[in-house]
């Protein structure tokens, strides 16, 4: 089959479309032909190489997937050949204390499809049965691959552990990527106010047209004085910042006394600058969240599949041009998320 694989760490042109073995379903697994799957921020971290993870190499990277089952292994019910399905990026082992607390995303020996085991950029992908969701005619291949990650990531984030609730004020960092889009939509759906940062005014314009009520242009103005301003120097009670070093200070300063600082990665990097007087004289709460259980997957696909919320994408482009994806991502060159095809 043909896939995307990268045999050194690097920039994008360490990504070749080549020739590789076929998965086969192992028992408790599905096979699933891959009709569309979509670039994520972890790819490209894997890609360049992450202190302190070790990525066995040769690697097939991709943690989103839809597509049709092909083969379905022994152990495995309720799924069939022919079924259409997207999956559940994290696998969780449902035995250790925080899955029994509903709690999947701390599972002791959490993993992820497409980092600790090869991943969607191919033809085929081979998964746990217990990821696999099917979905209905109504949703494309396209908004199923598109989807899963990034509102895995926001909700858990901001439902599960952030507690937004209607009315609030939420202020979302860099709303031109997956996770923005993701986090405009959910807050809006929960009934909050949403001031959205972005580096372009065509960024902001979009984010508007997804229920951002207040828009401020990073590049030209300072966010926190921003928000400051428009909230008459309380601050919002939430922030959603998965920027890191480049915003961390201004972030704690945005939001309000008691409020809550939401963090689900760091872009710009992992070592910011903190003023910790930012935090308990002003007894901010700092929440760090990484993906989610599989309870907040099926919370939030069912609004997915139900068209409550959609997932934005910017371009569709064939597989084998996976190498100009990261390019335009790492470029900031995108609203939404990019899919890919084989």
């Amino acid at each position: 089959m043909k896939a995307v694989v990268f045999e050194k760490h690097g920039g994008p042109a360490v990504l070749e479309y080549q020739d590789v073995p076929e998965p086969k379903a192992g028992p408790g697994e599905v096979l699933i032909d891959v009709k569309a799957t979509s670039i994520n921020h972890i790819d490209i971290f894997l890609r360049r190489g992450m202190p302190g993870i070790k990525v066995l190499l040769p690697k097939i990277v991709g943690s989103d997937a839809a597509g049709v089952i092909r083969e379905v292994g022994t152990d495995v019910s309720g799924l069939q050949v022919g079924q259409r399905v997207t999956i559940n990026p994290g696998i969780s082992c449902g035995r250790c204390e925080f899955c029994a607390a509903g709690f999947g995303g701390q599972c002791t020996s959490y993993a992820m499809v497409g980092e600790n085991r090869d991943g969607a950029y191919a033809e085929l992908v081979a998964v746990p049965a217990h990821i696999v969701l099917p979905i209905p005619d109504s949703v494309s291949f396209e908004e199923a691959a598109a989807a899963p990650l990034v509102f895995l990531t926001a909700w858990s984030m901001m439902v599960t552990k952030g507690n937004i609730h209607p009315g609030e004020d939420v202020l979302i960092l860099g709303a031109g990527a997956g996770v923005g889009t993701a986090a405009i939509q959910i807050a809006k759906m929960t009934g909050c106010r949403v001031f959205a940062t972005a580096s372009t005014d065509e960024k902001l314009a979009r984010a508007r047209q997804l229920g951002a009520d207040f828009l401020i242009n990073y590049k030209t103005e300072e966010f926190d004085k921003k928000i400051r301003e428009l909230t008459g120097k309380r601050g919002v009670d939430i922030v959603v910042d998965y920027i890191g070093a480049d915003t961390w200070v201004r972030s704690l300063r945005s939001a309000r006394r008691g409020g809550r600082v939401l963090t689900c990665g760091a872009t710009t990097g992992f070592a910011p600058q903190t003023d910790l007087r930012q935090i308990f004289f002003r007894q901010v709460q700092v929440i760090g969240s990484t993906m989610g259980s599989h309870r907040d997957f099926l919370d939030v696909m069912k609004c997915v599949l139900r068209g409550q919320l959609r997932p934005v994408i910017d371009r569709v482009l064939p597989l084998r041009e996976a190498r100009r994806g990261h390019e335009l991502i790492e470029a900031r060159a995108v609203f939404g998320k990019i899919v890919l095809k084989p």
